[in-house]
């Protein structure tokens, strides 16, 4: 199961809005078969670990890292192929919670003669497919909010300047952090001042994250590397009702595509932001900052994990904060978040945090 769980994590941002899923087969002692969810989400796991074993799966044991589907879709149901293969026995941490599922690929193997064992490393597979049980639970995707800062917290100097505040292997890091992402998402204010690409380099990936903006008048510059780029690469801004329909129809000409969210005090209402973005097939999202979108998802608890590349510099109070203004008086009154990594990537400190 182990090894199922790290062939379905490479799947991790290629596959929505399916959840990345691996399967590894097991004949006589012997893998014969594995597979992870293919780039655009077909073909499944299964499909592509069927296909290595050639025939082989007869009599085999399968572990899979989420329960084989049971509804036809684009392709047939891959409970239904596991039958056909004469599978004896199939190993998985837990039900999809796919409404369209739920219980019934398990229904279906079991009705077969196909003994079914659940509960193996759900805890992992829980983490890995986060995104995909968020989203069928509350209808948003995963949050991982990223932030390269000095060691006293700024991203930035008074100036704005801020290109590097971290070495080339934490930036190589942060480019695999957005392979695994199904979007990258900043606010204007970082849009403007950094004229990012936002996309994932050196990577090797089939296909790019969503580069999400969220600008409630869309005022970023319309000759940014996001327009210049927005026909090869998605680019989705999120922005409020009231903007000017020759400057909506200006971005949808460069080929980006435009979400209306609510807004609430004058900013894009985090909640809707998300919703609108579980609704477009999302479930995993990074989100780089700046300080003002951080410290909305924070308030509205929607941030899921926080990952930290912390340097060995000193910026200053008059530096840029990381995080925006949060409104708290009392520190019980701030999420906590629980230590789950930390390492030395070159010379900065990586720190992941997940919710309590």
């Amino acid at each position: 199961m182990a090894l199922a769980l790290s062939l379905g994590r490479r799947g991790m941002g290629q596959c929505a809005p399916n959840p990345a899923v691996g399967c590894v087969i097991v004949q006589g002692g012997r893998i014969v078969g594995r597979g992870s969810t293919a780039p655009g989400g077909r073909p499944h796991a299964e499909t592509i670990a069927l296909a290595q074993a050639d025939g082989r799966a007869h009599g085999a044991t399968v572990y899979v890292t989420l329960e084989p589907c049971a509804h036809h879709g684009q392709t047939p149901p891959c409970a239904e192929a596991l039958i056909a293969a004469g599978v004896a026995r199939v190993v998985a941490p837990f039900d999809d919670t796919d409404p369209r599922v739920s219980g019934r690929g398990f229904a279906m193997l079991r009705a077969a003669g196909v003994a079914v064992t659940t509960g193996i490393l759900a805890d992992e597979a829980a983490r890995d497919h986060a995104g995909f049980l968020i989203r069928n639970e509350v209808g948003r995707p995963f949050v991982t909010l990223k932030l390269a800062t000095s060691f006293d917290g700024r991203i930035a100097t008074a100036s704005g300047h801020s290109q590097w505040i971290t070495g080339p292997q934490a930036r190589r890091a942060v480019h695999a952090m957005r392979a695994r992402h199904d979007a990258v998402m900043v606010g204007a204010g970082t849009a403007r001042a950094d004229d990012p690409m936002l996309t994932a380099r050196g990577m090797g990936v089939a296909r790019q994250p969503v580069r999400v903006v969220v600008s409630r008048r869309l005022d970023i510059p319309l000759m940014s590397q996001l327009a210049r780029s927005a026909r090869e690469v998605p680019l989705w801004l999120c922005h409020g009702a009231e903007v000017d329909d020759a400057l909506a129809e200006a971005w949808r000409g460069t080929g980006a595509r435009l979400l209306t969210c609510d807004v609430v005090a004058g900013q894009v209402d985090a909640g809707a932001l998300l919703r609108a973005l579980g609704t477009m097939g999302l479930t995993r999202v990074l989100c780089e900052g700046g300080g003002a979108l951080a410290a909305s998802l924070l308030t509205a608890g929607l941030v899921d994990e926080m990952v930290g590349f912390t340097a060995g510099l000193a910026i200053g109070a008059e530096g840029l904060p990381g995080i925006g203004a949060l409104g708290l008086a009392r520190l019980d009154e701030a999420a906590r978040f629980e230590l789950i990594e930390t390492r030395a990537i070159g010379g900065d400190v990586l720190h992941r945090w997940a919710r309590a």
